[in-house]
């Protein structure tokens, strides 16, 4: 039989209604805790409740000192309230003082959602919908090609993935600046926003429909929830085995491209996941690299290329491709690696002159069974290849020679034309391998 714990801490959500938002029960609990715990604005709120003697705690600033601030209360035998806002545990403290005290611990009051109000003021169907929160310290503002530490990557990800999206701001992370990313992005004709402020005050205002072109030159109070809804058909596009006259290309002469079907064998032998890092050495056009952040949704893309024109290139796939997960970077290998987050899978197009070394950096970086891939055109290049990893401990790798032919018109009838060979090495750090 469950005993449940005779002295739980009370987890109440408030609106910004105040008491009016409370229901009998949790009313009850705030007026008879010993300790109330919460922020200053709901601290200011609801202080006409607490009985006198009250102990009151601000947890602004000092999330990490409330569930000591729990356990004494509770060591003391006293009644203990944390005042959360709306729902505790939509992106609330609930969580947190599960995951630092036990759920035998806490007894959690919910109340509405601000997210589900703002809805129901514009009537937005939200069952479907993704929850993003911003609600951190200022992110900046977004960048195409931003990395996965900005503050505002989840949402730039989401953008591409969900239909409806529901926003926890922050003063920081304002509508104006999430408005400027679906610019940036190239989704500012795809999506409508609303804008809802100051929710159960009486200065609460609801701006619907707004473009995001609107609402990037707008000024927002700082207390607001964001929707986004997409007006236009998200894009169904190819994941892998595109066409090489779907990328910009350097002309007259057509390069710096991996050819489809070098590009299809070299992506499978990556053995990519969902949430693989990713490295594209030398990245030409940049299609190797484009391709993967299509296969890795989770993951992220770090791509580099020295040449100027191609860098430009890249840049233009980049723009056409519709993928948040890409970072490009003007420069030659192995300068910058150091910045990146270890790798599950590094594709090599170019090398610059200094291949040797450059594996056995990448080497020393891959995660257990990471793979190397890596495209030569010249018997040099994969001599110092081979040599190299056949001087290395707890690396398997092999070597594939790919030739393709495809047909061309000659008059009425078909000839097959040769594409150049090339080799593909591959290498795969072992699992064991320290």
């Amino acid at each position: 039989m469950e005993i449940k714990d005779p002295n739980p801490c009370r987890v109440i959500g408030v609106l910004d209604d105040g008491v009016a938002s409370l229901n009998a029960t949790a009313l009850a609990l705030l007026r008879s805790a010993d300790v109330i715990i919460g922020g200053a604005r709901t601290l200011a709120l609801m202080e006409r409740e607490f009985k006198a003697g009250a102990v009151c705690h601000d947890l602004t600033g000092k999330l990490k000192e409330v569930p000591e601030w729990v356990r004494a209360a509770r060591a003391d035998n006293l009644a203990c309230v944390v005042l959360a806002t709306g729902d505790p545990l939509c992106h609330g403290i609930a969580p947190y003082l599960a995951q630092h005290l036990c759920v035998e611990a806490l007894d959690i009051l919910p109340n509405l959602s601000t997210l589900q109000l703002a809805c129901a003021r514009i009537g937005l169907a939200w069952q479907d919908a993704r929850i993003v929160s911003v609600h951190a310290k200022d992110a900046g503002e977004w960048q195409r090609g931003a990395r996965p530490s900005h503050g505002l990557y989840a949402l730039a990800q989401a953008t591409r993935q969900h239909a409806r999206l529901l926003i926890l701001t922050s003063p920081d992370n304002s509508p104006d600046r999430i408005a400027r990313l679906l610019v940036a992005e190239g989704l500012g004709d795809d999506f409508l926003m609303a804008v809802v402020e100051n929710l159960l005050q009486p200065e609460e205002r609801v701006l619907a429909e707004l473009t995001p072109q609107q609402a990037a030159e707008m000024k927002f109070a700082a207390l607001n929830v964001v929707l986004l809804w997409r007006i236009t058909p998200a894009a169904r596009p190819v994941r892998f085995g595109l066409a090489d006259t779907e990328f910009a290309q350097r002309q007259p002469e057509k390069g710096l491209i991996t050819k489809q079907e070098v590009r299809a064998v070299s992506l499978a032998r990556l053995q990519l996941h969902a949430d693989s890092v990713v490295w594209d050495i030398g990245a030409g056009s940049g299609s190797v690299g484009l391709e993967a952040a299509r296969l890795c949704p989770q993951g992220h893309v770090y791509a580099i290329e020295k040449n100027d024109a191609d860098f430009g290139i890249a840049g233009q796939n980049h723009a056409a491709f519709g993928v948040s997960n890409y970072s490009l970077h003007l420069g030659k290998a192995p300068e910058q690696l150091d910045t990146w987050p270890d790798p599950d899978a590094v594709f090599i197009g170019g090398s610059g002159g200094e291949l040797a070394g450059l594996i056995a950096g990448i080497i020393a970086r891959l995660r257990p069974n990471g793979t190397l891939v890596m495209n030569f055109v010249t018997l040099e290049n994969l001599a110092t290849a081979t040599a190299t990893l056949q001087a290395m401990e707890g690396i398997s790798w092999d070597v594939l020679q790919l030739q393709a032919a495809r047909s061309k018109p000659i008059l009425h009838m078909h000839r097959m034309a040769a594409e150049n060979p090339v080799w593909i090495v591959c290498a795969r750090r072992e699992a064991n391998n320290d």
